[in-house]
């Protein structure tokens, strides 16, 4: 069964491993993410990121329909991993800095719905 709406299809694949529903669940997986990872992810969603923007920009914030949480949680995923990719080489950690592991989510497990 497709996640995403037809029209983007091409990023299936990646709506399996990145669209999580909770910011504790993507964070999880971008510490889980090696280089390649993050290189597929963001050389896939860059050039479809304007279109991703445009399909969701339709739904007002906490309005957006079931069918496209999924297109929504892949866009948040990839704001979330860019800076990887563009400012650490790659790294699922940031150079010089705490280990985001440390901090303790104190609202738990809240997801977008």
């Amino acid at each position: 069964m497709a996640l995403l709406p037809e029209q983007f299809s091409q990023l299936e694949s990646l709506a399996e491993t990145w669209a999580l529903p909770t910011e504790l669940q993507r964070s999880e997986r971008r510490w889980a993410a090696g280089p390649d990872d993050y290189r597929r992810f963001y050389e896939a969603m860059l050039p479809a990121l304007d279109q991703v923007l445009d399909y969701l920009d339709r739904y007002e914030p906490g309005n957006i329909p079931e069918p496209a949480l999924p297109l929504y949680r892949l866009a948040l995923a990839f704001a979330e991993a860019a800076p990887h990719n563009e400012l650490y080489d790659c790294s699922n950690t940031v150079p010089n800095s705490f280990d985001a592991r440390r901090f303790v989510a104190a609202h738990g497990e809240i997801t977008d719905r």
